[in-house]
């Protein structure tokens, strides 16, 4: 992979920029160019499209999505010290990279990007799942952006893909599979990193459709879905009693069973279920 750019391995650029992970900043390079090129290809076809990487540290990734044809990569970066190193690859990939120092909690990127936009990062884990949920819920869907090819740990990962009746069925794999396509597209052990982290990683591919799978509010679908699964244990009956008056009734109108877990119900179900809440 270096010899297609030309630039030092990602090693030799650490000991350069004296660039050692912080775990203040959720930091584990991922310094094999040739899985940081896998990940770059499960994002699909980058020629036509602008990528927007968060966390990009020493530039790993960003060196994959730029040999893989990105149009222009946006990489936004906390750590000043990797900015020397992300400088180097912009200057091998003349005017196809684009960094931004600050937070990307913080940072609207969408000012320096062209659609159509695909998201790809190693996300530092301390940010991760807060940065993928302000990406499922824009005000305004579709989103900004075509697809999501993100890694995180990997019992994050299988949050997000997993299926009614699983103890990852959550939240979170509501809020992904309502309105995207979702997969596992690559799984990593500690060792694929420096330092090695103590579990998995897994890279997950989510590709916005058109308009979510059903029907419903999104603020109620959330409020609804949320009371849910903050007392999984306990039966709708009781987990959904303060979400509106006669909920029983609404649950049973919804083709629910009072006694079922929110772990039992599927996407369609609370949709139905927000839609009747929704209509009073």
């Amino acid at each position: 992979m270096s010899s297609i750019d030309g630039l030092p391995p990602l090693r030799a650029v650490i000991d350069t920029h004296g660039i050692a992970a912080k775990k203040s900043l959720g930091q584990n390079f991922l310094l094999d160019l040739n899985l940081t090129a896998k990940i770059a290809r499960a994002a699909g076809d980058l020629s036509g499209a602008d990528v927007l990487e968060v966390g990009p540290g020493p530039g790993g990734l960003t060196r994959g999505l730029l040999a893989e044809g990105a149009r222009k990569v946006l990489a936004v970066e906390k750590d000043s010290r990797c900015l020397p190193a992300l400088a180097e690859i912009a200057a091998a990939y003349p005017g196809r990279l684009e960094v931004i120092e600050g937070d990307a909690l913080e940072i609207n990127p969408l000012e320096h990007l062209t659609a159509p936009i695909r998201i790809v990062a190693n996300l530092p884990y301390n940010v991760g799942t807060e940065l993928l949920v302000r990406w499922l819920t824009p005000k305004v869907w579709p989103p900004v952006w075509e697809s999501l090819t993100l890694m995180f740990q990997k019992e994050v990962a299988e949050r997000i893909v997993a299926k009614p009746g699983s103890k990852a069925y959550g939240r979170l794999a509501l809020l992904a599979q309502w309105r995207c396509e979702a997969r596992i597209v690559l799984t990593l052990p500690p060792e694929a990193f420096t330092p090695p982290p103590k579990i998995h990683s897994a890279v997950v591919h989510l590709t916005a459709l058109p308009e979510p799978r059903f029907p419903a509010d999104p603020a109620v679908l959330n409020r609804v879905v949320a009371a849910g699964f903050n007392q999984r244990r306990k039966m709708l009956r009781a987990s959904l009693k303060g979400v509106a008056p006669d909920m029983e009734a609404k649950i049973v109108a919804a083709g629910l069973a009072p006694t079922a877990r929110a772990e039992e119900i599927s996407l369609e179900g609370f949709c139905a279920l927000a839609r009747i809440v929704a209509a009073g």
